[in-house]
Formats: C-alpha cells, structure tokens, sequence
C-alpha cells in the first residue's frame, strides 16, 4: 500500500477545521492539518482574484483517493475546489505504516 498527501483550500477555520474532523472520522485520513491563512492569487472566469484561504494537508493511503476526493467535493464550499495529491516516496516507515492502518476502510 502507498501514502498519499492531498492539499485543499478552503475560504475560512471553521470549513477547515469541519472538514479535517470529518476526513478523520470517516477514516479518509489517518491525520490532517489546518494550516495557518495564506493569500491566494488565482485567475477565475477570466479575472485575477486575490483570497485569504486556509490550506488542508491531509494525509492517506492511496488506494482511498477516490472516496477523500468525493467526501471532499461533497463538503467543499467552492464550485471546483483545488484536490491535488502527490505520493509520498519516503518517510518514516512507522508513520506511513500508521497512515495507513489509520486509512484502511472500516
């Protein structure tokens, strides 16, 4: 099995922190982290935008990709929300082996 990260933005903390306890309970993620504010700038519908959003670090097993990405979209408040994931190539072999029973379906 391997570990993925998933970063999505969201427009406030409440959203974030609502979001990152959710992806825990559902065990869509083994851990999740609400970063502090940051300012976006971003092209949307042909015009420059400027935002304070707040980043959401998640941390899985890969094969749960698809279910995170859908319960995701499902609570994310914007129309396309930014889901992007990467795979993790190295790390501690007992925190990935824990992000990964923590990530299991249940």
């Amino acid at each position: 099995m391997a570990v993925i990260a998933v970063l999505t933005n969201l427009p406030d903390s409440e959203s974030a922190f609502n979001l990152a306890r959710q992806l825990v309970q559902l065990r869509l993620a083994a851990c999740v982290n609400v970063l502090p504010a940051i300012t976006s700038f971003y092209r949307w519908e042909g015009r420059e935008e400027q935002a304070s959003e707040v980043p959401v670090l998640i941390k899985t097993a890969a094969e749960r990709y698809p279910e995170l990405e859908a319960a995701i979209r499902e609570r994310h408040p914007y129309s396309v929300p930014e889901v992007i994931a990467w795979p993790i190539e190295r790390g501690l072999g007992a925190y990935l082996d824990w992000v990964e029973r923590e990530s299991r379906a249940g």
